[in-house]
C-alpha cells in the first residue's frame, strides 16, 4: 500500500475530485493548507471559485515570501493503483505553468478499518 499526497492549486480541487471518482477512487482526504514552492510562481487572485465564498489571501509573514492557499490531497491505494492515481492527479492539475503542484508517494505499513477490524488491502476496499 502507498499513500499519495498531492499539493495542488485550490481552484483545481473539484476537477481533481471528479477525475479521481471517475478513475474509481472513492476514498480520499483533502485539507486546506498554506505553502510556497521555489517562489517562481506568479501570484494572481483566481476568478470566483466554483463553490463557496472567495478565499481571503493570507498576507506574507514578516519580510519573507507570501504563503499561498493550496489543497493537500491524501489517498491510500494498493501498490498496483499508484501509477493510475498519480497520472489522474497530473492530468487534472497540469497547466504547464509554475505552481501546478507536487505529488509525493509514501509507503504505508498497515491500514485498519475501525468498524470491522479488517486490515491490509481489505481495509481499502
Amino acid at each position: 500500500m502507498k499513500q499519495v499526497l498531492a499539493v495542488i492549486r485550490s481552484q483545481s480541487i473539484n476537477r481533481t475530485r471528479e477525475a479521481l471518482v471517475s478513475a474509481g477512487v472513492s476514498g480520499f482526504t483533502v485539507r486546506k493548507v498554506l505553502g510556497r514552492g521555489k517562489g517562481k510562481a506568479g501570484f494572481r487572485v483566481p476568478p470566483a471559485p466554483e463553490e463557496g465564498p472567495i478565499e481571503v489571501i493570507t498576507p506574507p509573514l514578516g519580510d519573507g515570501p507570501m504563503l499561498v492557499p493550496r489543497r493537500l490531497l491524501s489517498v491510500v491505494v494498493p501498490d498496483d493503483r499508484v501509477a493510475p492515481v498519480v497520472q489522474t492527479i497530473i492530468d487534472a492539475n497540469r497547466t504547464g505553468t509554475f505552481g501546478d503542484g507536487k505529488i509525493f508517494v509514501l509507503p504505508v505499513r498497515e491500514a485498519i478499518r475501525i468498524r470491522t477490524n479488517e486490515s491490509g488491502s481489505k481495509a481499502l476496499e
